[in-house]
């Protein structure tokens, strides 16, 4: 595989907090236009390396590339601008409050586009009808059921067309008809989109749904990597037991 074929790549990176270390010396490469589906225990890191990867944290060893460039040593200007290209959905959707969903969706085309308002609130109303919110545009987030509020960040989060999608736990909290309706949505996006996507979950159906590859972390460390087939029959007892959890059909 070329260099170029590369969104994502970890080398030896390492990250702690205090005397608590939650990455060790972990590296991995994720395709382009693939799902990169990471699972583990409570505190093992996946969030961290999403947040590794936009530049919401510093890597203490080791180097992260996206798209090729290694984002490493870059500064605020510089991470501004690789984040204009990768879109986050935080578990909790993370919406402001404040304003209409269709407000928060045309949030970052207001921040990051010279586009007019007449543009900017059309460009939003096509995002959520891609949802399903087409309704939704002058809502307040409260008024919306969690799902809702799920499709609401999504559409949020592909507002500036990223290539690369992060999703933290897009089935927390959620029914599982809501759940596999997500799923799917995350797999449109990277068909319709040729976006990479990289997914934190517990949800073994959602990641078994999702994913071309899965990574499995614990203690720190990178403990399995490969496809689906390839992770129910690690050599670890660990990740075959995991494997089996919540197990759908």
């Amino acid at each position: 595989m070329s260099e170029q074929a590369h969104a994502i790549e970890f080398r030896s990176v390492s990250k702690s907090f205090g005397s608590r270390t939650v990455l060790n010396d972990v590296s991995f490469t994720i395709a382009a236009g693939t799902a990169y589906v990471l699972l583990g225990r409570s505190g093992t890191g996946k969030s961290v390396t999403l947040k590794l990867i936009c530049g919401l944290l510093k890597a203490d060893a080791g180097s992260v590339a996206v798209n090729g460039v290694n984002i490493t040593k870059f500064d605020s200007n510089e991470l501004t601008e690789t984040r204009k290209r990768i879109g986050f959905l935080f578990q909790s959707a993370a919406l402001f409050d404040s304003i209409s969903v269709g407000e928060n969706v045309a949030f970052p085309l207001r921040r990051h586009t010279k586009k007019g308002d007449a543009e900017i609130r059309e460009e939003a109303v096509a995002l959520l009808e891609k949802v399903g919110l087409g309704k939704e545009y002058d809502s307040m987030p409260a008024d919306l059921s969690g799902g809702m509020r799920k499709r609401a960040g999504l559409a949020r989060a592909l507002a500036v067309e990223p290539s690369i999608l992060l999703v933290d736990e897009p089935s927390a909290g959620l029914d599982p008809i809501t759940s596999t309706e997500i799923d799917q949505l995350l797999i449109d996006i990277k068909t319709n989109r040729n976006a990479t996507l990289v997914v934190v979950t517990h949800n073994i159906p959602s990641a078994r749904h999702i994913a071309d590859r899965m990574a499995f972390l614990d203690a720190g460390k990178l403990l399995a990597e490969g496809t689906v087939e390839e992770l129910e029959q690690s050599e670890h007892s660990m990740v075959r037991e995991f494997m089996k959890s919540q197990q759908a059909g």
